[in-house]
């Protein structure tokens, strides 16, 4: 954990007990379920208390999402962040592609056991694939009021918000359907920069030419 080099000896003894209790957690919905798991179980496991494992994680729903929701926003991020000269939608596929190099977990691109147990909870549970919908929407509606606020433009801004957003969901669930499938994180990595070139080609080509019936 490189990115707690910097900290001190008491921020390192709270991340590494928040890392526990998140893993602890996720090992426990996936062995069981997780309407069957308890907190105070999770907590016994962990060894804390059932106040400490709420004072890291407010709601058992955030035991699973807490360390990966800022990732839903990561598509205003590009946006907010990009030089003069970008666009919108260049700055979320420049975003995308750099995420799909560092083969980052939030994009299904990671070998590790762990990565795929939380997957396999949220598609488990209907309170999780439903907060997971809901937090998807969130970050799509933050971006849209980004543009908003830039352009002025509603309805083009909630346009183009939606199409970015879901043009990057489709890609992260090929990548998760094809390790699901049996294909290794490299196999699938491979070719996910190009087939993202393609996906984001499509929406900044304009779409009038897709898909016209042939006679």
């Amino acid at each position: 954990m490189a990115f707690a080099e910097g900290m001190g000896l008491r921020e390192r003894k709270k991340l590494q007990t928040a890392i526990r209790i998140y893993r602890t957690a996720v090992a426990l919905f996936d062995e069981k379920g997780f309407d069957a798991v308890s907190v105070q179980e999770i907590a016994d496991a962990s060894e804390v208390s059932k106040m400490t494992v709420f004072n890291y994680f407010g709601t058992k729903e955030d035991l699973v999402f807490k360390p990966m929701e800022e990732h839903f926003s990561d598509p205003a991020r590009a946006v907010r962040e990009r030089p003069p000269g970008e666009s919108a939608l260049e700055a979320v596929r420049r975003q995308f592609l750099e995420m799909i190099e560092a083969r980052d977990p939030s994009v299904g691109l990671n070998a590790e056991p762990f990565a795929r147990r939380i997957r396999s909870v949220i598609l488990a549970t209907p309170v999780l694939r439903e907060r997971a919908y809901l937090t998807a929407e969130k970050g799509a509606r933050e971006l849209a009021d980004l543009l908003i606020e830039e352009t002025g433009e509603r309805t083009s801004s909630l346009i183009v918000a939606a199409t970015l957003t879901t043009v990057r969901q489709v890609l992260v669930e090929e990548h998760h359907l094809r390790i699901d499938a049996g294909e290794s994180v490299e196999e699938v990595a491979a070719d996910a920069a190009e087939r993202a070139e393609r996906a984001f080609a499509l929406v900044e080509g304009g779409l009038a030419g897709y898909a016209v019936r042939q006679v």
